[in-house]
């Protein structure tokens, strides 16, 4: 039997981070146009964080949320626009509501994957409003299979269509994936996905990976443009997937011709391994501090390697990048003190 799989293509928000979050309305608009030449069946936009969350500490956005969400819904008349959101960025009344209005069609409600809790509310008042919604479990690397089936779970109670799991820091090898993928295909009756990112190389086969351990749905990026290393790269996972038969629906030389227009429009600097990268997916810290990280280590005049280890330690999850200068001055004082 011929396995089919859907790709959400988040070069628009995941690849938002890579820009700090400035990508233009010509930028979104022009790979809007070419992901659906292509076939591709959900595009994600938005800030790198998600809906409501663009602001001084994560990073301000070139365009507010509707005005994102504004030039991709005019461009996209046959892909899905899709979204990613997370609860305590993003409020219901002020955020969810607008983007329905917006013409959004597809949800991703996301939490730190110990907390799906947190999600009950969102994903409930899209269900309602008659929305496709999915519930994504963030720095899966973070808890035992067991756990992740149990947070799983709570989200298919909830409402969730679809449960996706995010390799957050690019830490997973391929038997982490297949662990953790099957049992959620045995344990969930919605189908199960996964988001990869490249920190240790490892994206593009993860990718193959979870599929043949039972996942239906499949995240990747023009070029890998994503947060750090970036994610499985979507161009080179479509060429893979062609050459195992496994169908996307999505044309080869079209997503080929748009990798073509990202990297001439705004993909400037191509995601690659480098040395904070790697150290990154060691520690198991998420792939889009490696921007504030530098930055800290430049500021305090300690190692940046050192920091990612320090976060590792203390578990740290997105949305804490105030505790990255934190680490970084106790660094600096036992430097001194040292």
């Amino acid at each position: 039997m011929t396995k089919k799989v859907l790709i959400t293509d988040p070069t628009l928000r995941d690849g938002n981070h890579a820009v700090r979050h400035q990508l233009t309305a010509e930028n979104i608009a022009n790979y809007c146009r070419a992901a659906e030449a292509a076939g591709v069946p959900i595009v994600e936009v938005g800030h790198g964080n998600g809906l409501g969350a663009s602001s001084m500490l994560i990073g301000e956005a070139k365009l507010t949320d509707i005005d994102l969400l504004a030039v991709a819904r005019e461009n996209l008349k046959h892909s899905k626009l899709g979204i990613h959101s997370i609860p305590g960025f993003c409020t219901i009344k002020k955020d969810l509501a607008k983007a329905i209005d917006a013409g959004v069609d597809v949800f991703r409600i996301a939490s730190h994957c110990t907390e799906a809790d947190t999600t009950d509310r969102h994903i409930g008042y899209i269900r309602q409003a008659g929305k496709e919604v999915f519930g994504v479990l963030m720095m899966s690397h973070m808890a035992t299979p067991e756990v992740l089936v149990e947070e799983a779970k709570k989200m298919e109670s909830y409402g969730a269509e679809g449960l996706i799991i995010m390799d957050s820091a690019g830490a997973y090898f391929p038997s982490d994936v297949t662990e953790r993928i099957s049992r959620l295909v045995d344990a969930l009756s919605i189908p199960v996905g996964f988001h990869a990112h490249n920190n240790l190389g490892m994206g593009v086969i993860n990718s193959v990976t979870a599929v043949n351990a039972g996942a239906s749905m499949i995240d990747a990026s023009i070029y890998g443009f994503g947060a750090g290393a970036g994610n499985a790269q979507l161009e080179v996972l479509i060429a893979v997937f062609q050459r195992l038969g496994i169908e996307t629906g999505i044309d080869l030389y079209k997503i080929l011709d748009a990798a073509g227009l990202a990297a001439k429009e705004f993909v400037t600097t191509i995601p690659t391994i480098s040395s904070l990268s790697i150290v990154s997916g060691l520690a198991g810290v998420f792939s889009g501090f490696a921007k504030p990280v530098d930055r800290a280590a430049k500021e305090y005049g300690v190692d940046p390697r050192d920091i990612f280890f320090a976060l590792g330690k203390r578990n740290a999850v997105a949305g804490q990048e105030s505790l990255i200068f934190e680490v970084a001055q106790e660094l600096a004082a036992q430097k001194a003190a040292a």
